[in-house]
């Protein structure tokens, strides 16, 4: 997909994610997950994680950032948990034991990558990579390697 046609798609899932209907906003965070890394999905993905009407939307799209296993939706991630209120948070831990507890191969680079984000990103990424470092710690995956 070139460059033009990925950004239309970021465009239209954040148009997607004002939507009122709360799962048009889900889907929203769903999509725009895949696009993390472009600069333009960040703020629509920030304010999705955090969304304010329905935490179905947080939870959706907290475990699809999540599921990427990457730095980038770590990273968008922590700063959501950094300020989320206890409900969001609730979601958002949900999120984060639905995807790391199978595999401990998973769990454990997570927890590296979060332990990187806690030393070289701002205050905010930093606490909220602590706090996801700390519930990702409290998780026993099902899976070990032999």
């Amino acid at each position: 997909m070139g460059t033009d046609l990925r950004h239309a798609v970021v465009v239209a899932l954040g148009d997607l994610g004002r939507s009122h209907d709360y799962r048009d906003r889900a889907d929203a965070g769903h999509g725009l997950a895949a696009f993390a890394e472009m600069q333009e999905a960040l703020v629509p993905l920030r304010e999705l994680v955090l969304d304010p009407g329905d935490t179905f939307v947080t939870r959706r799209t907290a475990e699809a950032l999540l599921r990427r296993k990457d730095r980038v939706g770590l990273t968008i991630v922590a700063s959501a948990l950094a300020v989320a209120n206890s409900n969001h948070s609730d979601w958002i831990h949900s999120a984060i034991i639905d995807v790391f507890s199978v595999f401990s191969d998973d769990r454990d680079d997570a927890m590296r990558l979060c332990e990187e984000l806690s030393r070289d990103t701002g205050d905010r990424v930093a606490l909220g990579a602590r706090q996801l470092h700390k519930v990702l710690a409290e998780i026993d995956p099902v899976l070990r390697p032999v």
